[in-house]
């Protein structure tokens, strides 16, 4: 039977079907349910046989879930929480991927890569999974605490960081392959920086008003599904404007568009509204990045899979619990920073495509960082579960000394 008509129906509803069987097996095992969405993709994807799903269809569905996701980030952020832990966020977001960058460079050189070649690599593996960190956290509510302005801070400035390296490649590459002169470089840099300083400056300036405005005007009216509609409207518009208008990112304009939500006194409606949609799609982004998995990989790297791995989880997690220590002297906060910076998501897909269009990354480099992103994203929910162990056994035994204490 041809499927061609029916493709994105065949692939929402195979995807749904087989990440619901497998996340219930995953959850009756104590596994974090993402991990049964991931392996669904990959039973789903054009490396396994059988049923192959619409990848492209899966990867446009799947954006949808980031922008819903960045725009309830948005709605809980504002520029005073990331200045209230600038000095921990900024700097420790900078310097972790510089380190995790250098490590990934190292580990490159081994494998007796390019220089160009192992810094893209290296910042394939600096930039924490923004949908993995924030359901972690909002899974031990913790988005609305000291440690998740602190984290939603330091993927902020990650996200942004790696937003400005993505402006920036195509001009280094074109000098390197000798392509541009600097006069060029400086024109075709400029321009799209300009653009999105132009688009924050816009947003920030016309959305304070304008967004509020249309939401008030819109619950006004009484109909539920209008002021639904109205928020998924400015959501998904704002993103898709970001991109299409000033060469940014969807996450990023999604991200805007919720802080400028946030001026008005129906956000908090607005982000109760979004929940079943944002849940929905998001499963549908683990399922579409395990259908970009080749499972060959695994067998035929599996040494520098291992390393890959460990730079993701300790390698850039051991700096960002040293500073954050340091800053805090809390071993809580630390820990739980660290173990939700543990893995590496969509930004480093954008990233190593980006390495491919650039010829700077072959199917092999690409896959490579796939699977460190995989395994990071599956590894992270049983870490969490370790450090959940550490802290109640922890607390039991300080119980147990003080009770002795006063017997």
């Amino acid at each position: 039977m041809d499927y061609s008509g029916t493709a994105l129906i065949t692939t929402i509803i195979t995807g749904f079907a087989l990440a619901y069987l497998l996340g219930m097996i995953t959850q009756k095992l104590k596994i974090s349910p993402l991990v049964g969405y991931l392996f669904a993709g990959v039973l789903i994807g054009p490396f396994t046989p059988g049923f192959v799903a619409n990848t492209n269809l899966a990867n446009q569905l799947a954006e949808i879930g980031v922008i819903l996701l960045m725009f309830r980030v948005g709605l809980h952020f504002s520029c005073k929480d990331l200045l209230s832990v600038k000095s921990i966020a900024i700097p420790g977001a900078i310097l972790q991927i510089f380190t995790a960058t250098l490590l990934g460079l190292s580990l490159s050189i081994f494998f007796g890569w390019e220089i160009f070649r192992g810094i893209i690599f290296g910042l394939c593996l600096s930039t924490a999974s923004t949908v993995v960190l924030l359901r972690s956290l909002e899974e031990r509510a913790l988005i609305n605490t000291e440690i998740g302005k602190i984290t939603i801070g330091w993927l902020i400035v990650e996200d942004l960081f790696i937003i400005l390296i993505l402006i920036l490649l195509p001009g280094i590459a074109g000098i390197l392959d000798n392509h541009l002169s600097f006069k060029e470089l400086i024109i075709q840099l400029t321009f799209p920086i300009c653009k999105i300083v132009i688009f924050i400056i816009i947003t920030l300036l016309m959305g304070r008003k304008l967004i509020p405005w249309i939401l008030r005007h819109t619950a006004e009216t009484g109909s539920r599904e209008l002021f639904t509609l109205a928020v998924l409207v400015l959501a998904l518009g704002i993103a898709y404007i970001s991109v299409t208008l000033f060469n940014s990112s969807f996450a990023l304009g999604a991200f805007f568009a919720g802080m400028m939500l946030k001026e008005s006194k129906l956000s908090h409606r607005a982000a109760q509204d979004t929940i079943p949609f944002r849940d929905a799609f998001m499963v549908l982004f683990f399922v579409s990045v395990g259908m970009l998995l080749d499972p060959i990989i695994f067998l035929e790297n599996p040494l520098a899979i291992f390393f890959i791995l460990l730079i993701i989880t300790i390698g850039k997690s051991l700096f960002a619990l040293i500073l954050v220590k340091v800053f805090t002297k809390n071993s809580y906060f630390a820990l739980t920073i660290a173990i939700s910076l543990a893995q590496i998501g969509e930004f480093s897909f954008i990233l190593a495509d980006m390495g491919t269009t650039l010829n700077v990354f072959d199917h092999k480099t690409s896959n490579l960082v796939l699977s460190g992103s995989i395994t990071s994203i599956m590894i992270n929910p049983l870490l969490f579960n370790l450090l959940d162990y550490y802290f109640k056994k922890t607390k039991n035994k300080k119980k147990q000394e003080i009770s002795h204490k006063y017997i």
